[in-house]
């Protein structure tokens, strides 16, 4: 009779047990893992813990209006589609850091990565496991090696940016003199390849008198790009103009010249932020400036993982998808890879930037 009791009480306490993950299962009992705050990230507001699908953006560092304005087109662009945007960037402009947070997202099982390499290659073996772990990962802006992606998005043809900065630069100082280059990282892939098709363009002959003095790196941080700025002009004090292809650089060196009053004997170009470079274009002491929008850059990517994600896009030449406000885009060759190209820089200038400061 204790035989049949204890059994009795073993199947009754089986069932309640069954119930009870029935239960759990009703209200998405599969929180365990999906849940971001086991990588520190905040649970999403919408409090979806099953299906909604997780596409992550890491920008090279924080503190980067730039990148802030990157990461508001991707989160943009995920949040038309129905999905969940999670943006992350290290303090420090590494590949270290953000081989951690691949790690993290990789943990996290999102659907899909963009991100802005802080370096082409050291970033390929956690990239690599990523897409091994089903993750559609794609470069913007600053790209990872062809190994590491399935395509890049471009800002722009790196080869049209290099030669209008020189080309710029040359038309402010009267075609003589000595320039310098104010760039981001040594490592990062865009920078580098708009300084190499800059220096390709001084060789045409037409620039004989133009001497390249000096590339130094300001790493993308405002402080060290204001010291970088500084000791071009001691080192080279006959230095006729400099071209900062970064947003931070160029804002630095802006106030660096402003403070030391040498406006017109250092002239100023590169690729900066409307809204930071409004009052040195307004000044003089930068004439003109490129850049596109990085908010477009940001939404492009957002449509183009989510294109991955479907399978509307593999990454091949030829492939097409229709990015939301943007419309069509197609998928071109990159070396040994390929890229989705955004469009031509825009030249901003005292006619046109009181518009464009507002905007971005």
């Amino acid at each position: 009779m204790k035989k049949f009791l204890g059994i009795c009480l073993t199947a009754v306490m089986l069932m309640v047990l069954v119930s009870a993950c029935g239960s759990n299962n009703d209200k998405g009992g599969n929180e365990a893992s999906s849940s971001p705050k086991a990588s520190g990230e905040s649970k999403a507001p919408s409090g979806d813990a099953g299906g909604k699908k997780k596409f992550a953006i890491i920008f090279k560092n924080t503190g980067n209006p730039y990148g802030e304005k990157e990461m508001e087109g991707y989160k943009k662009a995920i949040e038309e589609l129905g999905y969940e945007a999670i943006l992350k960037a290290p303090d420090q402009p590494t590949a270290e850091a953000q081989i951690t947070m691949i790690d993290e997202l990789i943990s996290q099982k999102v659907d899909a990565l963009a991100i802005v390499g802080n370096d082409p290659d050291a970033l390929q073996p956690a990239l690599e496991k990523a897409m091994k772990a089903g993750i559609k990962v794609l470069s913007l802006d600053s790209a990872v090696n062809a190994e590491s992606r399935l395509v890049h998005v471009n800002q722009a043809d790196p080869e049209l940016i290099g030669r209008t900065l020189i080309q710029g630069v040359v038309e402010m100082i009267g075609g003589s003199g000595e320039i310098a280059i104010l760039s981001a990282t040594s490592q990062a892939t865009n920078q580098n390849a708009w300084i190499e098709w800059m220096k390709k363009e001084l060789e045409d002959p037409k620039y004989k008198d133009v001497k390249l003095v000096k590339v130094a790196y300001g790493d993308d941080l405002r402080d060290k790009s204001v010291s970088e700025t500084e000791a071009l002009l001691k080192s080279y004090p006959n230095l006729k103009g400099i071209i900062a292809p970064t947003t931070v650089g160029i804002a630095a060196a802006g106030k660096v010249l402003t403070d030391k009053g040498l406006k017109g004997k250092v002239q100023l170009t590169g690729l900066g932020l409307p809204s930071e470079m409004a009052e040195y274009i307004e000044s003089g002491v930068c004439p003109w400036m490129y850049l596109w929008n990085p908010l477009d850059v940001g939404y492009l990517s957002g449509y183009a993982a989510d294109a991955l994600v479907k399978g509307t896009i593999t990454g091949k030449v030829g492939d097409k998808l229709t990015a939301g406000t943007l419309g069509e885009k197609e998928v071109i060759a990159d070396g040994e890879g390929t890229q989705i190209m955004l469009g031509a820089p825009f030249k901003f200038d005292a006619s046109n930037i009181a518009e464009w400061k507002a905007v971005y």
